[in-house]
């Protein structure tokens, strides 16, 4: 079993659904992916937060068995996240977004986090992505998350991320908007010419798909997960960096890349996802099992089997 690491952003959220509002709750892609990942396997974890991040969310990933020897604590306040979702909650309107330290935020890896064999690169600049990269000595696996934003406004430095990654995780439109394709098949192919050896594109309701390239096959091989039916979506904030997060979990407990294996694990970051979804923030997470998990599993079998 290997560790995972995970950089990103550690933040607070103030979030207003048709269910509810949380003022300042524990968020951020890093905190949602170390997370899911602590499920499967032990974490070290890089961000920023500010000296007025609560040190009751702390005690949390420390509970979670999270490594916080790379979360830098610097003075001011911690990058704040406030949105609402109306409708169907699929989309997220932004109200506020203050970077605050995170604006700052420059990953430096502590020695012991160098050697780690699982990486995963939340969603922040590409230059940043590339930059832990090159911090990290030999590693087996590396993943990186990107938004709309970048592939606007850096898409040079993406590009080249691109070709020192194993997987990219992106959403249906972020895929479309990366390579001018409208099919998600041939959008994935286009990526996977760029580098990568597979491709999951989150579809936020409708699932996930991966895409991994096979040797002698023209196409790339297509595995496709739908969404776990939850009775009710409270808080969609943070699901996709729980998919990843379990994904990426899942692969450093098991340490098998072959492509039955990465089926599996989009299977379990499926599994995190629709439990994250169930309540606001992380609140789900604190008292998630791992029978909880393990069913839910079977129940993506069921549900999948003809």
């Amino acid at each position: 079993m290997s560790e995972v690491l995970i950089v990103g952003s550690v933040a607070l959220d103030t979030v207003e659904t048709p269910f509810g509002r949380v003022g300042r709750a524990l968020g951020g892609a890093a905190t949602y992916a170390a997370t899911a990942a602590s499920f499967f396997t032990g974490v070290r974890m890089v961000g920023v937060v500010g000296e007025d991040f609560p040190e009751e969310h702390l005690d949390f990933l420390r509970s979670r068995g999270v490594d916080l020897r790379g979360l830098e604590r610097v003075p001011g306040k911690t990058f704040h996240w406030s949105g609402r979702y109306v409708g169907d909650l699929s989309q997220a309107e932004t109200l506020a977004t203050d970077l605050n330290v995170f604006a700052d935020f420059n990953p430096t890896l502590p020695e012991a986090y160098r050697d780690t064999e699982y990486v995963f690169l939340a969603n922040i600049d590409p230059e940043l992505q590339r930059n832990v990269l090159r911090q990290v000595r030999a590693p087996r696996w590396t993943a990186c998350d990107t938004m709309n934003f970048w592939i606007a406004g850096k898409r040079a430095a993406l590009l080249e991320l691109l070709e020192q990654v194993h997987l990219v995780l992106l959403n249906d439109a972020e895929a479309r908007q990366l390579t001018g394709e409208s099919d998600l098949g041939r959008a994935a192919q286009q990526i996977l010419q760029g580098g990568p050896q597979a491709v999951v594109i989150k579809k936020g309701a409708h699932g996930a798909a991966l895409y991994t390239e096979q040797p002698g096959e023209s196409f790339p091989r297509w595995f496709s997960v739908p969404s776990y039916p939850v009775p009710v979506v409270r808080d969609p904030t943070g699901a996709g960096d729980s998919f990843a997060g379990g994904l990426m979990g899942y692969l450093a407990a098991t340490e098998d890349l072959s492509e039955p294996n990465l089926r599996r694990a989009v299977v379990y970051g499926s599994v995190l996802a629709s439990f994250n979804i169930e309540d606001f923030s992380l609140n789900r997470q604190r008292t998630l099992t791992r029978e909880e998990i393990e069913e839910r599993y079977e129940g993506f079998r069921r549900i999948t089997a003809f």
